[in-house]
């Protein structure tokens, strides 16, 4: 059988497991953002934004292979 999921239903609601993904990835990175910069680890990066925006891929691919199984 196939069990990759095309749709993830939230109540009557069906949303594409990669938004799902991207919503968690997003969430995690605030979280990593906020205790890098609490940390001063922030400072060695060159491009905190570019930085941030790489972290958010990162979990993004990584909730979505490991949990969703996109």
């Amino acid at each position: 059988m196939n069990f990759i999921p095309h749709e993830l239903a939230i109540g009557d609601v069906y949303l594409p497991p990669v938004l799902v993904a991207a919503i968690f990835a997003l969430i995690a990175t605030i979280i990593t953002v906020r205790l890098l910069t609490r940390y001063r680890l922030s400072r060695y990066l060159y491009n905190p934004q570019l930085a941030c925006i790489a972290i958010v891929v990162i979990y993004t691919v990584l909730i979505g292979t490991i949990f969703i199984r996109i």
